[in-house]
């Protein structure tokens, strides 16, 4: 079946550049003689690539490929995405630091371009067709033409074969790699240009890390009958076995699926494994119950836990390199009745975190927090249940108000990321460091900002009040229904109602809910309970509708990534007498919102009528009142 051609999207295009006259004669001609086909300099293979054998590395791109062909830079400006201006400081900054990253790459980056605006000026430049990967499947004939390591490196996928013809859909299209292609396979090759993140989306849906895991478990089970009852260990636990492959590959592809969390769990008999993406968990594999101890076991090696130790539970932490990413996964087993249970959290290293803007909160909402996040001394917290994105939202805060002049110090279970300046600390309870020793550790370290990964007992949730009290601004997080509910869950600890009071400014409560897919979002007619679930809590006359069909870019789920939803409680006056009295949380909410803050099931009404995300997306992520 043919490839089909994508028509060009014009959605989301940025708005015309008002200067159009072309980029200087010198940079242009720069440009032209030391760069690639697309107008930047020659690029190196990226770190982390999988490399393909010397007699197979795949070609890249030549100074001198776009010879006789309009420059990139030229296109980019005559259609409007970037102004001449800006293209030529881009190049200016290119040449003098000589950092050979490709044009286009830098203007996506720097945030000129996105990823599809650039895959159809590459198009338009190379006069080929752009591909529609978001329904069509590669097939295993043209998969099987070309090893994975090669098509990594090369940023390409094998789509199908149309008689003698192999459609290539590629990230960065040359004629080298044309001539490549046509060499290694034999075929005749037709290239189609994609945006970038939808060949590797392609690529890590195609080429499965878990294809051969049938075969590993064969050979452990082989393994096995040749050595009944043997127990893993660390010295036997050598790469090449197929334990140790199992886990790796399982690992692998959590990360290629973006992952949150793997759970792998021992039923009667047989191990599942289930994948956490997108805050939904979705069952990736499905093993022999006998190879459920082996696997828990070759991860506590990896976590630096007790593998003889299998009744009680046990964390740890695993710092392993996957794709070329530096990947830290906190892993933490339980006994249950089939055996233990093991969840392993993915913290990518090279995330880029984010900022305070980026959030997604509502304009006034942010401006206020925001405001209250510079205060000098007091309390702020984020709560919410577990994977609600409170750790992000508090890194975003300590990126906002990182400053040279303030002492900002954290206690964390674990440090989840690196920010730079700040002075972090890894709680560690063999060593006697919890929550309220460091805590106390860091009020003797002159600092003016302190962040506690979590209030989980009433020592730390009192010192942290009393910091507060002190002249620090403290900030932390609290498993809570919402917002309301975590002045209660202080209460409840033992924390004295006028302490609480005086101490903490405001509340952030939050959740994440998945954003509906834009690859296929159509229209589509709720139930009748969902309409009168978004009539109830005031969704008015909304007649249009949309949800996620289902494609390959969300594995067929109609969403693709998430958003925070926001309620941010200020204690007010007002609050702080109902919270000295000990009122109810439906008193506080009820005097909460009648001084403008908003719930959360406003603002994730608000997202439905933005058509953000569904109803039953809502129902399932929001606890509704």
């Amino acid at each position: 079946m043919p490839l089909r051609s994508r028509k060009p999207d014009t959605k989301g295009k940025h708005a015309a550049a008002p200067e159009l006259a072309v980029p200087t004669a010198e940079n242009l001609a720069a440009a032209a003689t030391s760069t690639n086909g697309n107008g930047a300099p020659p690029k190196q293979p990226a770190r982390g690539r999988g490399q393909a054998p010397a007699e197979t590395t795949v070609p890249r791109p030549q100074p001198g490929a776009a010879s006789g062909r309009q420059l990139l830079g030229e296109i980019i400006v005559q259609q409007r995405l970037v102004t001449a201006a800006a293209l030529s400081e881009v190049l200016d900054e290119q040449g003098a630091t000589g950092s050979g990253t490709l044009l286009g790459e830098q203007l996506v980056a720097m945030g000129l371009l996105d990823e599809d605006q650039l895959a159809e000026v590459l198009a338009t430049q190379l006069g080929l067709p752009m591909a529609d990967l978001r329904d069509q499947i590669p097939s295993p004939e043209a998969l099987a033409l070309v090893s994975e390591t090669v098509a990594r490196d090369g940023l390409f996928v094998p789509m199908g074969l149309n008689g003698n013809a192999l459609e290539v859909a590629v990230a960065e299209p040359s004629e080298a790699l044309h001539q490549y292609l046509t060499k290694v396979t034999g075929k005749t090759v037709s290239l189609y240009v994609a945006p970038r993140g939808d060949v590797v989306d392609a690529l890590n849906r195609s080429y499965r890390a878990l294809a051969d895991v049938e075969n590993l478990v064969g050979a452990f089970e082989r393994t096995e009958r040749a050595r009944p009852g043997a127990q893993i260990t660390e010295t036997s636990a050598t790469q090449d076995s197929p334990v140790v492959q199992i886990v790796n590959k399982v690992i692998t592809q959590a990360l290629r699926d973006r992952a949150s969390d793997i759970h792998i769990e021992p039923q009667d008999d047989e191990l599942r494994v289930r994948y956490r993406i997108d805050g939904a968990l979705h069952e990736a594999l499905s093993l022999p119950g006998e190879i459920a101890p082996a696997l828990v076991s070759r991860i506590k090696i990896l976590a630096g836990m007790n593998i003889v130790e299998r009744r009680r539970p046990q964390d740890g932490q695993i710092t392993i390199e996957v794709d070329g990413r530096d990947i830290d996964i906190r892993v933490a087993t339980a006994s249950t009745i089939w055996g233990e249970t093991c969840v392993m959290r993915l913290l990518d290293k090279n995330r880029q975190l984010l900022k305070l803007d980026d959030l997604g909160m509502p304009g006034d909402t942010h401006e206020a927090f925001a405001r209250m996040a510079h205060s000098p001394f007091g309390m702020v917290l984020c709560a919410g249940p577990t994977g609600s994105g409170k750790t992000t939202t508090l890194y975003a805060t300590l990126a906002e108000i990182n400053e040279s002049s303030r002492n900002i110090m954290t206690i964390e279970d674990p440090v989840e990321y690196i920010l730079p300046s700040i002075n972090q600390i890894q709680m560690n309870e063999a060593a006697g460091l919890t929550f309220a020793t460091g805590l106390k550790s860091i009020l003797r370290q002159d600092p003016d900002v302190i962040l506690v990964g979590e209030c989980r007992d009433v020592e730390t949730a009192r010192i942290a009040v009393q910091s507060a009290l002190t002249g620090h601004f403290v900030l932390s997080s609290l498993h809570a229904i919402d917002a309301v509910s975590a002045l209660h869950r202080f209460l409840d600890m033992g924390i004295e109602s006028f302490l609480v009071a005086s101490s903490v400014m405001g509340v952030v409560g939050q959740r994440l809910v998945r954003r509906i897919c834009s690859y296929c979002k159509v229209q589509k007619k709720p139930t009748i309970e969902e309409l009168g679930f978004f009539a109830e809590y005031g969704g008015g006359s909304k007649r249009t509708f949309y949800a996620g069909a289902g494609c390959n870019f969300c594995s067929g789920t109609g969403y693709r990534d998430r958003v925070g939803v926001y309620e941010f409680l200020r204690i007010t006056p007002e609050i702080k007498r109902l919270v000295v009295g000990w009122a109810t949380q439906e008193e506080l909410r009820r005097m909460a919102v009648s001084q403008g803050m908003r719930t959360l099931q406003d603002e994730a009404i608000s997202l439905i009528k933005q058509d953000v995300t569904t109803i039953s997306e809502v129902v399932r992520a929001i606890y509704a009142f």
